[in-house]
């Protein structure tokens, strides 16, 4: 062989490596997040027993996802979709950050947490995410998608964003760090899924819920998820044009309320009996799968898909409690109520993780995660340096678990001391702590604890506070120093004039736990 030859040889050795290394360094990230799917609103069965609602929706590429991936069964969020979007875009728990309710008018508390006839409930963070230091009832944190972009990366939002509340900044993604916003603002909710109906723009007297920035799918016959989709396509040329890794965050604002068909598949759920409200929510869930096989799609078809880590997860619970059809609170069978709820039906979400870059067999992941524990694992994907990041970050990495590594149990927190509106099983104001198997649940507004064990009472009907007595002191002191450690917000008692107890100091059988 030439001397040339070998020198030749050895340079396209050198740039393969090269371009394999920072492949692998700087893979793109694809998060898909669901707005109220619950987690049996799909035909990949998260439980160990398929139900009828695996049975009755029809997600293949659900399906497809979770082949090529890892499925986590005990995957959480937070009951409500403002808290889980700070906590994704911060590392925080929601007792930390405060934003503990959904946002959208500016400086405005909820009428049926200020008009309480029993409970003054906390001055919150209403106003959602900040950047900056100069906005009231705000969080400041280093969002992840900054810190991202810090890190080189093209930054996508699209759809649903629900951050910030109505003029201020970080209700347009632009503002936290994103390169695109794609139909983002402060509204956690469309006015319309139609583009006949220009998604809510026709309709003046309710523009505060009118989906922004889509006037080229206006009058058109196209569903909000589809032209979301297509306009994903549009803006990841760029960051393919330039070689660029890329953050895609599609938060859909399916299949939030209202309920609304998408046409193009709503025949199959016709002819099975099914109610009126539950054939539009069906088609809506299969809308949305259609959206994920099109961005699975695109990334295969652009033979970037060996580059590309892919996260699904919901942002709570599926919707139990109201605008569904049946009946009421079981719709997230086996698990009990629906989103707004501290029981599982409210918190428990479906999640699944793609990476080409690790390896777990089994396929399946038990170990309990929540949504704090997003921004910290991104971050250890992306290789990326964190060191502007300004917050307290309560999440840890899962990273390890993808690997099927061990990884040493932590406690889940919950703290939701607000008034949701909906009334349910599990619906009001709570805080909660989950340990292995073990979930203990403390309701504000009569203050009594729950106790269960989930591995045995997956249904949350055998409450163990009378019979578990050592588990339930330690879970309740756990939640109590948590709670005082992160300076958590509790209601205050307007009839005993007094902040409610913390979870240890109540009492069970007349004896202080």
């Amino acid at each position: 062989m030439s001397l040339n030859r070998i020198l030749y040889v050895y340079i396209c050795l050198f740039f393969i490596s090269c371009n394999s290394t920072s492949n692998k360094t700087n893979p793109n990230i694809v998060l898909f997040l669901v707005d109220d799917m619950g987690w049996q609103d799909t035909s990949v069965p998260f439980w160990e027993n398929e139900t009828k609602f695996n049975r009755l929706y029809n997600t293949p590429n659900m399906e497809r996802l979770a082949d090529m991936g890892v499925k986590f069964t005990n995957a959480y969020s937070t009951p409500v979709c403002s808290p889980t979007r700070i906590s994704l875009m911060t590392g925080m728990n929601a007792a930390r950050h405060r934003v503990t309710n959904w946002t959208l008018h500016p400086n405005v508390r909820k009428p049926a947490e200020i008009n309480h006839n029993t409970f003054d409930f906390p001055n919150w963070n209403y106003n959602g995410l900040s950047v900056s230091d100069s906005i009231p009832n705000s969080v400041l944190a280093t969002p992840l998608p900054q810190v991202l972009k810090d890190n080189g990366y093209f930054t996508i939002h699209a759809g649903k964003a629900h951050l910030g509340a109505i003029g201020y900044p970080s209700s347009d993604p632009i503002n936290i760090g994103f390169d695109i916003n794609i139909a983002g603002h402060a509204a956690g909710a469309p006015q319309s899924y139609l583009g006949m109906d220009n998604f809510g723009n026709k309709d003046s007297k309710n523009k505060i819920w009118a989906v922004p920035g889509l006037d080229n799918y206006h009058g058109k016959d196209i569903f909000l998820t589809q032209a979301l989709s297509e306009e994903i396509l549009k803006n990841l040329e760029k960051p393919l044009k330039s070689s660029s890794p890329f953050f895609l965050y599609f938060s859909l604002y399916g299949v939030h309320t209202p309920l609304m068909a998408d046409e193009r598949f709503i025949d199959k759920y016709k002819n099975i009996g099914l109610e009126n409200s539950e054939i539009k929510y069906a088609s809506m869930i299969e809308s949305m799968d259609y959206a994920l096989g099109t961005i699975l799609n695109k990334l295969k078809n652009e033979n970037i898909l060996d580059n590309t880590i892919i996260i699904f997860m919901s942002d709570n619970g599926g919707l139990s409690a109201v605008a569904r059809q049946g009946e009421k609170h079981k719709h997230n069978y086996p698990l009990k109520s629906g989103k707004g709820s501290i029981y599982e039906g409210g918190i428990r979400v479906p999640m699944i993780v793609y990476s080409p870059f690790h390896n777990n067999s089994k396929k399946e992941v038990h170990h309990p995660v929540i949504i704090d524990d997003f921004f910290p694992s991104i971050l250890e994907l992306t290789n990326s340096i964190s060191k502007s990041v300004i917050q307290k970050i309560d999440g840890r990495s899962f990273v390890p678990l993808l690997n099927n590594e061990k990884h040493d149990l932590k406690p889940l927190f919950w703290h939701y001391p607000n008034w949701w509106g909906p009334s349910g099983p599990g619906i009001g104001s709570y805080s909660a702590v989950r340990l292995g198997d073990w979930k203990l649940i403390y309701f504000h507004h009569n203050q009594t604890i729950e106790l269960y064990n989930l591995k045995d009472d997956i249904f949350e009907e055998n409450n163990l506070v009378s019979t578990e007595t050592l588990k339930l002191s330690e879970l309740a002191n756990l939640l109590t120093k948590y709670l005082i450690s992160v300076d958590a917000q509790m209601p205050f008692n307007k009839i005993k004039n007094s902040i409610i107890p913390w979870p240890n100091e109540i009492h069970i059988d007349d004896e202080k736990i």
